[in-house]
């Protein structure tokens, strides 16, 4: 049985989906792994993770739009504005949402649905760093 723990730097523009599933598969391919399971894990309060359709770009305009209707930014809205009117709004994104993945490996391929994607969500509205761990175990 064979292990490897990376962090993944991702680089956001503000608010919305950013797809790393190249990312992740570049790493995965250095590795001598055939068959295991990769976690993908945010390191952070205010971001997410998803696996999601990467075919129709209009799914991730939608989700966007959907997470802004049911988390609005706004002064007054919420107790916690220390941090910005978007930073409340981007946690409770974040809860509703997943920090932690995890997809299965056979013969050192990811095993995602023909229209699936892994992304990075990003709540908050100013472009940010923000580090994904990623930990494989297999053989």
């Amino acid at each position: 049985m064979r292990q490897a723990l990376h962090r993944l730097a991702v680089e956001t523009r503000g608010q919305g989906l950013v797809e790393i599933t190249a990312l992740v598969k570049d790493w995965l391919a250095h590795l001598d792994i055939e068959d295991g399971l990769l976690t993908l894990y945010c390191r952070h309060t205010s971001a997410s993770l998803l696996i999601q359709e990467n075919a129709d770009p209009d799914v991730c305009r939608d989700l966007e739009s959907f997470f802004a209707r049911i988390a609005p930014e706004g002064r007054g809205l919420y107790v916690h504005q220390s941090e910005g009117p978007d930073d409340m709004p981007a946690h409770i994104r974040a809860a509703l949402t997943q920090t932690q993945l995890s997809v299965p490996i056979q013969a050192g391929q990811l095993l995602l649905g023909t229209w699936q994607g892994l992304y990075l969500f990003e709540h908050r509205r100013a472009p940010h760093q923000r580090e994904i761990v990623l930990y494989v175990i297999g053989e």
